[in-house]
């Protein structure tokens, strides 16, 4: 195949993607790679950083640039942005999908643990947007879309930093939403997905007593890489990637009092695995776990273990 020219390559979108090394962020640089973007993968791990950017370049990628970061650093956001726009001359396009997640009660959660949720999910986002918006301004064109959650509309017991923080990613997107209508040419985005088979929930810190798992529908990574890609391009798409999104929405807006009631004794049902017993701990959110950072989880169909729990619920009472 006759290689594209050189000017060509370079006239290509620019992509950079945060939480790039794992799930759904690095399902998304992949199906990008395909497209022949240049790509920009930022996460706090090296390795799985490399190792994505390999597979990207394998893909079709114009070019796969990697930058390990904390989000929540600002100065080290800034110093990403400047960098992107000495190598590439503009930022087309930017995913903020870098998150963690602490199962347990408010209380139970250590405060350390507790803000560095917060700080990777919620400032990290608001550190993204601080630094690319007004690039995307002064060029008049470009997109920049936040990843958020299911949760990020709902309360749900055992996931008091998660939720604060996708509730605070939505509330960004629709601030800066407003704040930039004055740039038609400026697209800020939000999708929210539901249960993904990404290794976000074995990484987790947990001091529930029990394994996290993506609630039912699971829908695959890759499957949530291609409608946040669609969403870049047509804005109009809707930002909830599944309808169950949409049910549980309904019933905690509109039937709140039912909603309350289900949802304590439901979430350890759906929403984790009784059988396996998880002792106290960090997980990935203080530092990275390189060695767990994958594509997918390994969640497979959930009626197996949705009944399982079942049978463990009614033995431990307790845990709505």
């Amino acid at each position: 195949m006759t290689p594209a020219p050189e000017s060509a390559v370079a006239d290509r979108p620019v992509l950079l993607v945060t939480g790039a090394s794992s799930g759904i962020g690095r399902a998304t640089v992949l199906a990008a790679a395909e497209q022949g973007r240049h790509v920009v993968l930022v996460a706090r791990g090296a390795g799985p950083l490399e190792e994505t950017a390999e597979e990207c370049r394998a893909r079709g990628a114009a070019s796969a640039l990697t930058v390990p970061l904390d989000v929540g650093d600002d100065d080290a956001v800034a110093d990403l942005v400047a960098s992107v726009l000495r190598r590439h001359g503009r930022l087309d396009a930017v995913v903020g999908c870098a998150g963690v997640v602490a199962y347990g009660r408010t209380e139970s959660v250590p405060v350390e643990v507790f803000d560095a949720v917060l700080r990777t999910n919620l400032t990290g986002s608001v550190n993204l947007a601080r630094h690319v918006v007004p690039v995307l301004r002064r060029q008049g064109a470009g997109s920049l879309l936040l990843v958020g959650s299911v949760v990020g509309h709902l309360a749900v017991p055992m996931m008091s930093p998660y939720v604060l923080s996708k509730w605070g990613v939505r509330a960004l997107a629709r601030q800066l939403a407003v704040e930039n209508r004055d740039r038609p040419g400026v697209q800020i985005g939000y999708v929210a997905p539901g249960g993904v088979d990404t290794p976000i929930y074995r990484q987790a810190a947990n001091y529930a007593g029990y394994a996290g798992r993506p609630p039912p529908p699971v829908s695959s990574p890759e499957r949530a890489a291609r409608q946040v890609l669609a969403r870049l391009e047509q804005p109009w798409r809707p930002a909830q990637l599944s309808l169950a999104n949409d049910v549980l929405r309904f019933g905690f807006s509109f039937l709140p009092l039912l909603y309350d009631r289900l949802v304590g004794p439901a979430f350890p049902v759906g929403a984790t695995d009784l059988a396996t017993r998880a002792d106290p701990g960090p997980g990935n959110v203080l530092t990275p776990s390189e060695g767990g950072n994958r594509l997918r989880g390994g969640y497979p169909g959930a009626a197996g273990r949705l009944r399982a729990n079942l049978r463990l619920r009614r033995r431990l009472p307790d845990l709505g």
